[in-house]
């Protein structure tokens, strides 16, 4: 049946919607007959078993839309795009049964960003100006391009602490993400890619809003971060190579992709960086997180979940605002809001303890 792409993004949202909503019933059913949960301990935030399966539902309905909908005849990398996200799926889903160490859970989110960079060629090749470097040599493209798939794919993992949280963010950024390819991708491929996705995290969401009945694992949370970055990267190379489709090019690119998702990559830098002063390990976790302060403050998780997608929202509000502003002054002014926020937090949170020991 022929008609226009155009009208398979809505169609990809039911879908994956649809499919991810209607198997998580079924994966918490398996997951309590086989006894597959996230059970309670002095660092985790839950105080009942909960299965963990949850980013099942979410590759299920991502991948059964994705090849439904699109054309690969139109974007040729998806055929790796699928590949990676398997490779994430593998180590994220016996990360989630069994266990898995973070050197061999590194190792395979390595793997996931070489095929997506690598044989994908969905790689970074210009930084528009950015300390004065415009196009990047191969190899140093690759090799960064392979660094920020990690580093978003961690993002997205570490975010995921509390019910909603990452499903939420994740459904924020992929419909930016989609409202821009719907209006700047000829084809629709990647549009459809990440309406999808926002299908898959709002069926599954319905189910981890609290008190949650499923969590998404490290399945779920790593999924998210490989496709985010991917969306990022074909972001900023929609206006790399500009064409008469294209009636907005900005200079700004790398600063507005990286504001979708800038909640996550601030608060997993700004965690590394606390450890490391520390002189701990960065992968070592703790209770540092945003969703954490706003959790002592005092706020449930739903609260504080609202409060987090509601500051993402503002964020990329105020980067698209400014997108004729340059990569400096974008940059600048998304970090003094974040930090502003921070700051926020830690004084809310220590008034709340003092008040406490009085």
């Amino acid at each position: 049946m022929e008609w226009s792409q155009e009208y398979n993004i809505l169609f990809a949202f039911i879908t994956s919607l649809l499919t991810s909503a209607l198997s998580i019933p079924t994966i918490i059913t398996v997951a309590k007959m086989k006894h597959l949960f996230d059970e309670p301990n002095p660092r985790k935030l839950h105080q009942n078993n909960i299965p963990t399966l949850g980013g099942l539902a979410i590759l299920f309905g991502f991948f059964f839309s994705m090849s439904f909908w699109t054309n690969f005849a139109y974007c040729w990398h998806l055929q790796y795009v699928v590949t990676a996200c398997i490779v994430i799926a593998v180590i994220g889903i016996k990360d989630d049964i069994v266990g898995l160490s973070p050197l061999k859970k590194a190792i395979g989110q390595l793997v996931a960003a070489i095929i997506l960079v690598v044989w994908g060629d969905i790689r970074i090749s210009s930084w528009f100006g950015i300390f004065g470097v415009i196009e990047l040599p191969f190899l140093i493209s690759v090799v960064f391009s392979i660094f920020t798939v990690l580093v978003i794919i961690n993002a997205f993992n570490l975010i995921d602490g509390i019910d909603g949280l990452a499903a939420t963010i994740g459904i924020i950024s992929s419909l930016a993400y989609g409202i821009y390819f719907y209006f700047f991708d000829p084809n629709f491929q990647h549009s459809i890619l990440a309406v999808a996705l926002s299908g898959a995290l709002l069926g599954f969401l319905y189910f981890n809003k609290s008190p949650a009945k499923i969590f998404m694992g490290d399945t779920g949370s790593m999924l998210i971060g490989l496709i985010m970055s991917m969306l990022a990267i074909e972001f900023i190379n929609t206006n790399t190579h500009p064409s008469s489709h294209l009636y907005f090019r900005s200079y700004s690119a790398p600063t507005l992709a990286m504001s979708i998702i800038f909640l996550p990559l601030f608060d997993v830098i700004r965690v590394f960086s606390i450890r490391m002063f520390k002189g701990s390990s960065p992968f070592k976790p703790d209770k540092n997180h945003l969703h954490h302060l706003l959790l002592n403050i005092g706020y449930s998780h739903m609260k504080a979940t609202a409060i987090l997608a509601l500051f993402s929202v503002f964020l990329i509000g105020v980067a698209f605002a400014m997108h004729r502003r340059g990569n400096y002054w974008i940059g600048l002014t998304l970090l003094l809001l974040s930090l502003l926020f921070t700051w926020w937090l830690y004084y809310r949170s220590k008034k709340k303890l003092a008040q406490h020991k009085m």
